[in-house]
């Protein structure tokens, strides 16, 4: 990528890093000369990505942390400022889901979404902030997504954190808008193959899978490098920007309505299965940035196809709902 040759040195924090995009996102920047520290959760997944940043040609610390605490992400942060001598980046990639009808989920697991989803966002952003204003620069880069526009029946919660995000963003680049040198990133990819279909809980009775055209995690990472050197308000990733922003508009209640309808036909018609939480409290297994569910021969026509679909919210779910078994 371009801006590579920029990045050597750079110190980078990544919280949401033992998998998915926030792993991908690790790799990408341990290539390109960064200095990373790495937070999650699971200490077995955030071992299995440094290693991958050692064999990319770099290295990475790692720190286990529960970003919904906030008082261990303001030590987290305090320890990747003194392992690195300052951030110069900080990505918010720490996300969960959980899919069914609202009043089939326990309230638990809709509360622990938008814990993780939005209130752990928040306990970040307090943490490097005064180190932001410290050092006089700094970029924070929020993972939202396409569902962050679009809204998501069958995931509420999921819909509440990334709306809350968005508007948690806005604010915060009021706040600081006469500090030229501090960014407020958002990025909004559609369908990304990461295995976050493994790690959602799942209440609908059938199993979960992804549209054709899903982007591969390392495409919504080289969009997450380029901020660093090019930080900008909104990226979108696998549909133009300009088709979220007349999404927000676009009817979104009958929109909306008619997801629902589709899917309450879907359900009565599937077979039952086995309520579960997925990852909600507990971390899963090292699996990596790629969730192996995309079709690699499929090309941009597929996926630019699949992201229109999603700024209509015919498929805003963020994971389609796999055929019965």
């Amino acid at each position: 990528m371009s801006a590579d040759r920029n990045l050597a040195g750079r110190r980078i924090v990544i919280t949401g890093a033992s998998s998915g995009i926030g792993a991908a996102t690790a790799v990408a920047f341990a290539k390109a000369g960064a200095r990373l520290v790495l937070g999650a959760r699971g200490k077995d997944g955030l071992d299995d990505v440094a290693q991958r940043c050692v064999e990319a040609g770099g290295s990475a610390f790692v720190r286990p942390v529960d970003c919904t605490d906030a008082g261990a992400v303001a030590v987290f942060a305090a320890d990747a400022c003194d392992l690195l001598g300052g951030i110069d980046l900080w990505f918010s990639c720490e996300g969960v889901g959980v899919l069914g009808r609202y009043e089939d989920v326990p309230i638990a697991d809709h509360a622990r979404v938008v814990d993780v989803n939005l209130v752990a966002h928040m306990n970040d952003v307090h943490a490097v902030l005064p180190i932001f204003l410290g050092q006089d620069h700094g970029t924070w880069v929020n993972m939202i997504s396409a569902g962050g526009f679009v809204a998501t029946p069958y995931a509420a919660a999921y819909s509440a954190s990334k709306f809350g995000l968005r508007g948690f963003s806005s604010a915060l680049r009021g706040e600081v808008s006469k500090r030229p040198h501090i960014h407020i990133c958002d990025v909004c990819p559609t369908f990304v193959d990461t295995p976050g279909v493994d790690h959602a809980g799942n209440y609908t009775g059938a199993r979960l899978s992804l549209p054709p055209g899903s982007l591969a995690p390392e495409t919504v990472a080289k969009a997450v490098v380029r901020l660093a050197t090019h930080p900008r308000n909104l990226t979108a990733v696998g549909a133009p920007a300009i088709a979220f922003k007349l999404g927000e508009f676009a009817a979104p209640n009958l929109l909306a309505a008619i997801m629902s309808g589709f899917l309450d036909s879907w359900s009565a018609r599937a077979a039952d299965g086995n309520d579960n939480d997925g990852v909600l409290f507990e971390p899963g297994v090292p699996a990596g940035p790629d969730g192996g569910r995309r079709d690699p021969h499929r090309g941009r026509k597929v996926a630019s196809a699949a992201g229109g679909m999603a700024v209509l919210g015919l498929a805003g779910v963020g994971v389609w709902l796999g055929r019965r078994r």
